[in-house]
Protein backbone atom coordinates (compact mmCIF):
# COMPACT_ATOMS: atom_id res chain seq x y z
CA UNK A 1 0.00 0.00 0.00
CA UNK A 2 3.46 2.49 0.81
CA UNK A 3 4.10 1.77 -2.67
CA UNK A 4 1.40 2.84 -3.90
CA UNK A 5 0.61 5.61 -2.20
CA UNK A 6 4.31 7.16 -3.10
CA UNK A 7 3.61 6.25 -6.61
CA UNK A 8 0.42 8.23 -6.54
CA UNK A 9 2.11 11.40 -4.69
CA UNK A 10 4.76 11.22 -7.59
CA UNK A 11 2.24 10.96 -10.24
CA UNK A 12 0.53 14.24 -9.24
CA UNK A 13 3.82 16.06 -8.08
CA UNK A 14 5.07 15.12 -12.11
CA UNK A 15 0.84 16.24 -13.50
CA UNK A 16 1.10 19.34 -11.37
CA UNK A 17 4.40 19.81 -13.41
CA UNK A 18 2.33 20.12 -16.42
CA UNK A 19 0.27 22.61 -15.18
CA UNK A 20 2.58 25.73 -14.62
CA UNK A 21 4.58 24.47 -18.06
CA UNK A 22 1.43 24.93 -19.93
CA UNK A 23 0.36 27.95 -18.28
CA UNK A 24 3.69 29.28 -17.98
CA UNK A 25 4.06 28.88 -21.64
CA UNK A 26 1.09 31.42 -21.83
CA UNK A 27 2.74 33.30 -19.34
CA UNK A 28 5.34 33.86 -20.66
CA UNK A 29 4.20 34.95 -24.01
CA UNK A 30 2.38 38.05 -21.98
CA UNK A 31 5.29 38.93 -19.95
CA UNK A 32 7.70 37.75 -22.19
CA UNK A 33 6.88 40.62 -25.02
CA UNK A 34 7.57 43.34 -22.45
CA UNK A 35 10.31 42.30 -20.82
CA UNK A 36 13.52 42.84 -21.95
CA UNK A 37 14.90 39.19 -22.60
CA UNK A 38 11.66 38.85 -25.22
CA UNK A 39 9.29 36.44 -26.06
CA UNK A 40 11.29 33.17 -27.42
CA UNK A 41 13.89 33.58 -24.27
CA UNK A 42 11.27 33.62 -21.76
CA UNK A 43 9.74 30.49 -23.15
CA UNK A 44 13.42 28.90 -23.50
CA UNK A 45 13.93 29.86 -19.60
CA UNK A 46 10.46 28.52 -18.95
CA UNK A 47 11.10 25.09 -20.80
CA UNK A 48 14.45 25.16 -18.68
CA UNK A 49 12.94 25.32 -15.57
CA UNK A 50 10.20 22.72 -16.37
CA UNK A 51 13.32 20.37 -17.15
CA UNK A 52 14.89 21.10 -14.58
CA UNK A 53 12.26 20.42 -12.40
CA UNK A 54 11.51 17.25 -13.70
CA UNK A 55 15.01 15.57 -13.62
CA UNK A 56 15.06 16.72 -10.07
CA UNK A 57 11.77 15.13 -8.90
CA UNK A 58 12.93 11.87 -11.09
CA UNK A 59 16.47 12.03 -9.15
CA UNK A 60 15.38 12.45 -5.61
CA UNK A 61 11.84 14.00 -4.63
CA UNK A 62 13.43 15.25 -1.37
CA UNK A 63 16.04 17.42 -3.66
CA UNK A 64 13.10 18.66 -5.66
CA UNK A 65 11.38 19.66 -2.34
CA UNK A 66 14.28 21.32 -1.68
CA UNK A 67 16.13 23.24 -4.40
CA UNK A 68 14.33 26.59 -6.17
CA UNK A 69 15.34 27.81 -9.82
CA UNK A 70 15.04 30.84 -11.35
CA UNK A 71 16.13 30.61 -14.87
CA UNK A 72 16.62 34.11 -17.06
CA UNK A 73 18.85 34.20 -20.33
CA UNK A 74 19.88 30.74 -19.69
CA UNK A 75 21.47 31.63 -16.53
CA UNK A 76 20.10 29.40 -13.29
CA UNK A 77 19.84 30.18 -10.03
CA UNK A 78 20.02 27.22 -7.64
CA UNK A 79 18.46 28.54 -4.19
CA UNK A 80 16.83 26.51 -1.20
CA UNK A 81 18.70 23.38 0.96
CA UNK A 82 19.89 20.21 0.56
CA UNK A 83 20.69 17.88 3.06
CA UNK A 84 24.26 16.44 2.26
CA UNK A 85 26.90 18.69 0.42
CA UNK A 86 27.48 16.07 -2.21
CA UNK A 87 23.69 16.85 -3.02
CA UNK A 88 24.88 20.51 -4.26
CA UNK A 89 27.03 18.50 -6.65
CA UNK A 90 24.70 16.31 -8.28
CA UNK A 91 21.98 18.78 -8.45
CA UNK A 92 24.87 21.03 -10.35
CA UNK A 93 25.34 18.30 -12.70
CA UNK A 94 21.96 17.52 -13.39
CA UNK A 95 21.03 21.28 -14.34
CA UNK A 96 24.58 21.28 -16.52
CA UNK A 97 22.81 18.31 -18.61
CA UNK A 98 20.28 20.01 -19.92
CA UNK A 99 20.24 22.08 -23.35
CA UNK A 100 20.25 25.88 -23.27
CA UNK A 101 21.75 25.99 -19.99
CA UNK A 102 24.43 28.83 -20.18
CA UNK A 103 25.61 29.40 -16.44
CA UNK A 104 24.45 27.62 -13.26
CA UNK A 105 24.87 29.73 -10.00
CA UNK A 106 24.59 27.32 -7.02
CA UNK A 107 23.31 29.03 -3.78
CA UNK A 108 22.07 25.97 -1.78
CA UNK A 109 22.27 25.40 1.78
CA UNK A 110 23.55 22.35 3.11
CA UNK A 111 20.92 21.69 6.25
CA UNK A 112 17.64 21.73 7.31
CA UNK A 113 14.97 24.04 5.61
CA UNK A 114 13.84 27.02 7.29
CA UNK A 115 10.70 25.78 8.24
CA UNK A 116 7.06 27.12 7.95
CA UNK A 117 7.72 30.26 9.35
CA UNK A 118 10.68 30.45 8.06
CA UNK A 119 8.60 30.31 4.39
CA UNK A 120 6.07 32.68 5.22
CA UNK A 121 8.44 35.10 6.20
CA UNK A 122 10.62 35.05 3.24
CA UNK A 123 7.18 34.82 1.01
CA UNK A 124 6.31 37.76 2.55
CA UNK A 125 9.51 39.55 1.73
CA UNK A 126 9.67 38.77 -1.52
CA UNK A 127 5.69 39.97 -1.87
CA UNK A 128 7.15 43.24 -0.44
CA UNK A 129 10.26 43.57 -2.76
CA UNK A 130 7.92 42.83 -5.80
CA UNK A 131 5.19 45.80 -4.46
CA UNK A 132 8.19 47.87 -4.14
CA UNK A 133 9.47 47.43 -7.67
CA UNK A 134 6.42 47.44 -9.21
CA UNK A 135 5.33 50.86 -7.59
CA UNK A 136 8.48 52.78 -8.22
CA UNK A 137 8.06 54.19 -11.68
CA UNK A 138 12.03 54.73 -11.99
CA UNK A 139 12.62 50.97 -12.11
CA UNK A 140 11.15 48.32 -14.93
CA UNK A 141 10.07 45.73 -12.26
CA UNK A 142 8.97 43.29 -14.56
CA UNK A 143 12.91 42.45 -15.61
CA UNK A 144 13.73 41.52 -12.44
CA UNK A 145 13.59 37.79 -10.70
CA UNK A 146 13.07 37.41 -6.57
CA UNK A 147 13.31 34.61 -4.53
CA UNK A 148 14.30 34.64 -0.71
CA UNK A 149 15.73 31.95 1.09
CA UNK A 150 16.15 32.40 5.11
CA UNK A 151 16.42 36.19 5.05
CA UNK A 152 18.43 36.29 1.69
CA UNK A 153 16.86 38.03 -1.02
CA UNK A 154 18.85 36.61 -4.25
CA UNK A 155 17.95 38.79 -7.84
CA UNK A 156 18.31 37.94 -11.12
CA UNK A 157 17.37 40.08 -14.24
CA UNK A 158 18.28 43.01 -16.08
CA UNK A 159 19.15 46.58 -15.14
CA UNK A 160 18.32 49.62 -17.31
CA UNK A 161 21.69 51.20 -16.29
CA UNK A 162 23.30 50.91 -12.42
CA UNK A 163 21.24 53.51 -11.27
CA UNK A 164 18.41 51.61 -11.75
CA UNK A 165 20.17 48.11 -9.95
CA UNK A 166 21.20 50.48 -7.01
CA UNK A 167 17.37 51.56 -6.57
CA UNK A 168 16.55 48.01 -6.41
CA UNK A 169 19.21 46.59 -3.86
CA UNK A 170 17.80 49.87 -2.11
CA UNK A 171 14.88 48.88 -1.90
CA UNK A 172 15.23 45.58 -0.71
CA UNK A 173 17.88 45.94 1.51
CA UNK A 174 15.17 48.25 3.45
CA UNK A 175 12.77 45.47 4.11
CA UNK A 176 12.34 44.17 7.86
CA UNK A 177 13.44 40.90 8.18
CA UNK A 178 16.18 40.95 5.30
CA UNK A 179 19.30 40.01 6.06
CA UNK A 180 21.68 39.82 2.91
CA UNK A 181 21.05 40.50 -0.92
CA UNK A 182 23.16 38.89 -3.45
CA UNK A 183 22.33 40.42 -6.84
CA UNK A 184 22.86 38.23 -10.16
CA UNK A 185 21.12 41.28 -12.15
CA UNK A 186 22.91 42.13 -15.31
CA UNK A 187 23.34 45.94 -16.21
CA UNK A 188 22.24 46.41 -19.85
CA UNK A 189 25.07 48.13 -21.86
CA UNK A 190 24.60 51.40 -23.17
CA UNK A 191 23.95 50.08 -26.72
CA UNK A 192 21.35 47.34 -25.96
Amino acid sequence: MNRIAGLAVATALMLGGCVPLVLGAGGAAAVGASQDRGLEQAVDDNEIAFEINRKLLAKNPDLYSGVSTQVRKGRVLLTGSVPKPEDRVTVTRLVWTIGGVREVINELKVGEKGGFSQSVSDTTISTKLRTRLTADGDITGRNYSIETVQGTIYLMGTARDKAELDRVIAHARDISGVRNVVSYVEVKSPAQ
